[in-house]
C-alpha cells in the first residue's frame, strides 16, 4: 500500500487552504504552476513524486505565516477520511506555535511525522 505526503507550500495557482492531490509532475505543475522564489513547498513536492509517493499539496498564501490556510487545510484533511495512510506531514517555513501544534494533532490521528527544517524547530523551541 502507498503512503501519502501532506505538505503545505506557496505556489503560483490554485485555492488557498485546499488539498489538491496529486500524481505526477505534469499535474503538479498544471495545478499549482511555478514556485515563488525562496519556497519550500513545491521543491519538496517535488522530491515526494521521484520517490512515488502519493501527494496532497495544500496552498498558503505565505509559507510559514498563512495561519488560516494551515488550519483550514489541516482541518479539511481531518474530516475526510483517505484511501492511503498519511505517511508525513510538511510544514517547510513554519515555526508558529499554533500551526505546529494543529499539525501535531493531525499527525497524532493519522499516526504520521511532522517535518520541520531545523531554522523551524529552532524558531518553535525559543519562541515565548
Amino acid at each position: 500500500m502507498k503512503s501519502t505526503i501532506f505538505l503545505f507550500g506557496e505556489a503560483e495557482k490554485g485555492e488557498f487552504g485546499i488539498p489538491i492531490f496529486c500524481n505526477s509532475l505534469p499535474q503538479l505543475f498544471d495545478l499549482l504552476g511555478n514556485p515563488p522564489e525562496e519556497t519550500l513547498g513545491i521543491p519538496y513536492a517535488i522530491q515526494s513524486l521521484y520517490y512515488k509517493e502519493e501527494l496532497i499539496f495544500c496552498r498558503v498564501k505565505e509559507e510559514g505565516f498563512s495561519l488560516k490556510d494551515y488550519i483550514k487545510g489541516l482541518s479539511l484533511i481531518r474530516k475526510k477520511p483517505l484511501k492511503s495512510p498519511i505517511q508525513a506531514i510538511l510544514i517547510p517555513g513554519v515555526g508558529d506555535k499554533k500551526i505546529i501544534e494543529a499539525a501535531v494533532d493531525v499527525c497524532s490521528l493519522y499516526q504520521s511525522l511532522l517535518v520541520l527544517t531545523e531554522k523551524d524547530l529552532y524558531d518553535y523551541l525559543t519562541s515565548s
